[in-house]
């Protein structure tokens, strides 16, 4: 049986409430102890740095993609099992979804939006399967919940949109989750 990669998308800040980076600790060893490889967009500064160091501390395979222009700016975590240096984001998007057996999006801004949005929309295409779970950490993604009811009410997408995607709370419960979908 090959190992399992979980794509994480999260933010390259820490956010105003310190669940964020608590649960990015914690998801990031959780993924390690359990002997699978963390893909995430390379960065290690916020919630991207937090999740990499932890994965990296319980001994975790590492797999970071990052856009040669944020290598400065998400300051570029070099020591990595393996670093991917991209042209683009949507390049950097690709190659980190095709890399993974499943996504979980943590808190995290208009970048984490962008890609959880992008991997949404290539399963309701069927250009993918994979699980797709979104950790609802202490209610940051409550109006995302929301919104995505919103537009299913008002007929932009079907009601099987909502079965792409599981909410968690926390750590402990996507990997529960993830356990049964990747067995």
């Amino acid at each position: 049986m090959s190992q399992k990669s979980v794509c994480v998308y999260c933010g390259s800040r820490n956010g105003a409430n310190p669940a964020y980076a608590e649960a990015a600790h914690q998801f990031g060893g959780l993924l390690a102890k359990e002997g699978w490889r963390l893909v995430y967009g390379a960065g290690d500064v916020g919630l991207m740095g937090e999740v990499a160091r932890a994965a990296q501390s319980a001994g975790g395979d590492t797999f970071g993609v990052i856009p040669v222009h944020l290598l400065k700016r998400e300051v570029g975590k070099t020591d990595l099992t393996r670093f991917v240096v991209t042209e683009t984001m949507h390049e950097r998007k690709k190659v980190m979804i095709m890399n993974a057996d499943a996504v979980v999006v943590l808190p995290g801004g208009p970048g984490s939006l962008d890609e959880l949005f992008e991997a949404l929309t290539w399963r309701q295409l069927g250009l993918h399967d994979k699980p797709i779970l979104v950790m609802n950490v202490d209610g940051y993604w409550d109006a995302l919940h929301t919104l995505l009811s919103a537009i299913i009410d008002q007929g932009f997408a079907e009601a099987s949109l909502t079965e792409f995607i599981t909410w968690v709370d926390t750590p402990g419960s996507a990997m529960s989750v993830l356990r049964k979908k990747l067995a």
